[in-house]
């Protein structure tokens, strides 16, 4: 399949981001069943073969076509580390979305890749990798899933909001907090879901199968092609402090999304961990 068409100003470097994440894909299903060894960056936070191999490939392909532009890459960046404004552009790369799905073979995992230009997102690519779909996003121009056009859930209710979260895996010292808040929602929407790769529940929410998704202590990577792909779907996205200005979300280590219809009812569920980034 081609690389979809969005008639943008950025459909070349869509094509770029699209080719690459292919390739990364190619790596990940290679290595399949085979990582021998598996490094730990922090508690309950991996790193394999196949995610240095799949990013690897991918940068590689993103030097040989824009070599004039920067990345900003999970595997070997140091998170305190990096600058929020890109000078001029940067792709933000995530090799594998989902490590620990990978590691034992449960899907989702994916490989998520985005274009920032100065202190926006302006294209996007999630390549859901076990599932072989193609979600891309250009600012302006629109959702689209395997090249056909898509967008968000009409669902306006939150008793029928079906919603996707990420536990706390790093930090524990929330915990309580966080158990409290999702047992209310538990009780005031339809269902939740826990699938390990934010990638993938911001794009299943962008086509309308999530209503909404809330998690903290996300990197940028996890999530910066997803917030597009929520946005041009017709969907809204903020921080628990209801700012979508700036680099909110994106640098914020938090994230509120949804179909717009249901954000107010979610953002009043998690008011109780604003404060909380980690």
């Amino acid at each position: 399949m081609d690389a979809p068409a969005h008639q943008s100003p950025y459909d070349d470097l869509l094509r770029v981001a699209v080719d690459a994440a292919r390739q990364g894909a190619s790596v990940i299903r290679n290595y399949a069943g085979q990582h021998e060894q598996v490094r730990t960056k922090t508690t309950n936070d991996f790193v394999t073969e196949a995610d240095e191999a799949a990013q690897d490939a991918i940068l590689a392909a993103l030097d040989e076509a824009t070599p004039d532009i920067s990345v900003l890459a999970e595997e070997g960046t140091d998170p305190d580390a990096y600058a929020e404004s890109a000078n001029g552009r940067r792709w933000i790369v995530d090799p594998i979305d989902g490590t620990t799905n990978f590691m034992h073979q449960v899907p989702p995992y994916a490989v998520s890749i985005a274009l920032q230009e100065q202190d926006a997102i302006v294209a996007g690519v999630v390549l859901d990798v076990p599932h072989d779909e193609l979600f891309t996003a250009v600012a302006d121009h629109g959702l689209q899933l395997n090249g056909e056009p898509t967008g968000v859930s009409t669902t306006d209710d939150f008793s029928d909001a079906f919603l996707a979260t990420g536990f706390p895996y790093r930090r524990f010292e929330h915990t309580e907090q966080y158990l409290d808040v999702l047992g209310t929602i538990l009780r005031d929407a339809r269902s939740v879901r826990r699938h390990g790769a934010a990638a993938i529940d911001l794009a299943w929410l962008a086509c309308g199968r999530f209503d909404g998704f809330f998690e903290t202590g996300l990197s940028p990577w996890d999530v910066a092609a997803g917030l597009l792909l929520v946005r041009e779907g017709g969907g809204r996205v903020t921080d628990y402090r209801n700012d979508d200005s700036g680099f909110s979300p994106l640098f914020a280590q938090q994230v509120c999304a949804t179909n717009g219809r249901v954000h107010r009812p979610l953002l009043d569920h998690l008011a109780s961990m604003k404060d909380i980034r980690l």
